[in-house]
């Protein structure tokens, strides 16, 4: 089938779907790639790699009149929808659960449409799974930022003037960013505490050094999936306490909490800011979900009390080339399991097909 792949145009997006090594592979499996002139530039790929590929670089208008099938990072805006052709399929991010309107308008212009971020957590799909590839990269950019943000330093050193002190982070959820930026912020030098209400995150939390908040009940959580299905009231007052022990002397917050597609929860009110040192920072990377610090606001950074708290929207898109690259071989993965040469199977039977085809036949299926 002939891929198309085109330059984001959301502000701020500087990954391309697919980087030139990915679209030689695609060729080598029976595929044409068509791809935007310019469209890798931001994530520094030029059109000369592209060419070197076996990728034909045309105009925007090209690559959808041509393409079978189009491929690409961001949730699609209503214009972006408007230029598809009807049957024309569509491989991206879209977080059904937050853009109804979104999923509305790909079933009206008749767009079938594969949805990456509602990947089944199964053995089979996690090659494919494009939520861990740039939450691993955003943790990571995170501690960076956070690091970059303070007004002190990480590691304990010793000088001729005395003792600095190693920085105290502490971490809201231990998920797959989660982790990376306890394994970063150790590589730094700090002391890193942990709050999660999965208990069987305890384990991954310490054997990267860190020290998970453990409070009486949580290990009766009931988790399916890799999900909290169920918590009592009882549990989650106990943990909101003993957390906001160690948020009260933390250098630097991370929080990383979000609810399977659907708006972040919220874990820091705006009186618990008020308690914060002067001079602390907090990196929420849930913003573009609603944020889980109350006073959170998406891409920006507001002060409060003296506490610097900055929202981030799409960390991973910072580090363009290997966000790209990792993208690249989870998209890759994905085609090589569910379409042949001449297009798509949608065959509904396949767990993959069905978790991840949100409209079909100008319907909406999520």
């Amino acid at each position: 089938m002939i891929i198309g792949v085109l330059q984001e145009t959301l502000s701020g997006e500087r990954r391309v779907a697919l980087v030139p090594s990915a679209c030689l592979q695609l060729s080598k499996q029976g595929h044409t790639i068509h791809i935007q002139q310019g469209a890798g530039l931001d994530a520094g790929f030029d059109d000369d790699a592209y060419r070197a590929a076996g990728a034909l670089v045309a105009s925007r208008g090209e690559v959808i009149a041509a393409a079978d099938t189009i491929i690409r990072v961001a949730v699609p805006s209503p214009s972006e929808i408007g230029e598809m052709r009807s049957g024309t399929s569509l491989v991206s991010y879209i977080y059904p659960k937050r853009h109804a309107a979104v999923l509305s308008a790909l079933a009206a212009q008749g767009v079938h449409t594969f949805a990456l971020d509602t990947m089944p957590r199964i053995s089979r799909a996690q090659n494919m799974d494009v939520l861990s590839s740039q939450n691993n990269l955003a943790g990571y950019k995170a501690v960076v930022l956070g690091a970059n943000s303070l007004g002190r330093i990480f590691p304990l050193m010793m000088t001729a003037a005395g003792t600095v002190t190693p920085a105290k982070v502490l971490i809201y959820g231990a998920g797959v960013a989660g982790l990376q930026a306890v394994a970063t912020a150790k590589r730094l030098g700090a002391i890193v505490e942990v709050s999660d209400i999965r208990p069987d995150t305890k384990e991954q939390v310490e054997s990267l050094g860190g020290k998970f908040i453990m409070v009486e009940g949580l290990d009766s959580v009931d988790v399916q999936g890799g999900y909290v299905a169920a918590v009592s009231p009882e549990i989650l007052a106990k943990q909101k306490e003993a957390v906001e022990k160690s948020l009260i002397v933390a250098d630097l917050v991370i929080t990383t909490a979000l609810v399977a597609g659907g708006t972040a929860p919220t874990l820091i009110t705006a009186e618990q800011v008020s308690k914060m040192k002067r001079g602390s920072v907090i990196i929420d990377m849930a913003t573009e979900a609603g944020g889980n610090c109350a006073l959170s606001q998406p891409d920006a950074t507001v002060v409060h009390n003296g506490v610097t708290i900055i929202g981030c929207n799409n960390l991973a898109s910072s580090v363009p080339t290997h966000a790209s690259e990792l993208y690249a071989k989870n998209v890759t993965a994905f085609l090589a399991a569910v379409a042949k040469p001449e297009g798509f199977t949608f065959d509904l039977e396949d767990a993959i097909v069905a978790a991840t085809l949100v409209t079909y036949q100008s319907e909406v299926r999520a």
